[in-house]
């Protein structure tokens, strides 16, 4: 590192801090602006409630639903099902797609198989799952983990094969293991491509959840917003749906969160 390089490392901070402080100030400017054109519209337009209700009113209705547990015992389904079907999707796309990256044969004959399983809709097959698995939390979970499966098993895939061929080669002249390769070189080497497949899997799988509360369910955030179509509680199916917005960003942010943390040696190196 030169002296000019050094010089310019005040700066380059300076800069990067005055864009972290730009962020702060408008992510909430431009929510802000969001509910005040929203506001203004349903002003303008004279919406009736069930049609499009004011943030005022659906403020309200999520107090009302926070006040006497309803937002949280539903959203409390949806997250167990979401994360039940994270985990049997991801541990089922792991294995499935390491296996499909260290044989070109298992590849030929089951992608075929795989892809044709993604030409169904998760929405027509989802009834087909409740019939067999009942309206409980299992056909919900599966539905979940079938809407996460294939990105994830696309990601191993492209994760496992990006690995450096001389790197590999460095290893078998080391007479390293397979588990000693696998643990050593393959997962850090394929963490940049997985943890974008994560971050994928979990809005996938808030998906997931709520196509299966849709299709058959009295309890959840999905149930919720079946419940406020049918009696035109236009309120609370906004508070529904930004509740599932609120997971998924949250899902989402604690990936990268996790990302930059595990990922901490790469920006050393």
């Amino acid at each position: 590192m030169t002296f000019n390089d050094l010089t310019r490392l005040p700066s380059r901070a300076g800069k990067g801090a005055r864009r972290v402080r730009i962020d702060l100030i408008l992510i909430p400017l431009a929510l802000a602006f969001f509910l005040l054109a929203w506001h203004l519209v349903v002003r303008w337009g004279d919406y009736p409630p069930f049609i499009l209700p004011s943030p005022a009113l659906v403020w309200t209705r999520f107090l009302s639903l926070l006040a006497d547990g309803t937002l949280a015992a539903n959203t409390a389904v949806t997250l167990f099902e979401i994360f039940a079907g994270l985990a049997l999707g991801l541990s089922a796309a792991l294995i499935v797609g390491y296996g499909l990256a260290k044989s070109r044969l298992l590849e030929r004959i089951l992608s075929p198989y795989i892809v044709a399983s993604q030409a169904v809709p998760i929405v027509a097959l989802a009834p087909l799952l409740v019939i067999w698995f009942g309206f409980g939390w299992t056909s919900k979970v599966l539905i979940c983990a079938l809407t996460v499966f294939f990105p994830a098993v696309v990601t191993t895939i492209v994760g496992i094969r990006s690995v450096d061929p001389d790197h590999r080669a460095l290893m078998r002249s080391l007479q390293a293991s397979r588990w000693q390769t696998f643990t050593k070189l393959e997962v850090p080497a394929s963490l940049p491509v997985l943890f974008g497949g994560l971050k994928v899997a979990v809005t996938l799988a808030v998906i997931g959840a709520v196509v299966g509360e849709f299709v058959g369910a009295d309890r959840g955030l999905g149930f919720m917003i079946n419940l406020s179509r049918g009696t035109l509680d236009t309120p609370m199916l906004f508070v529904a749906l930004f509740t599932l917005v609120t997971i998924a960003l949250l899902l989402y942010g604690a990936v990268a969160i996790l990302e930059y943390f595990v990922l901490a040696w790469k920006r050393a190196a």
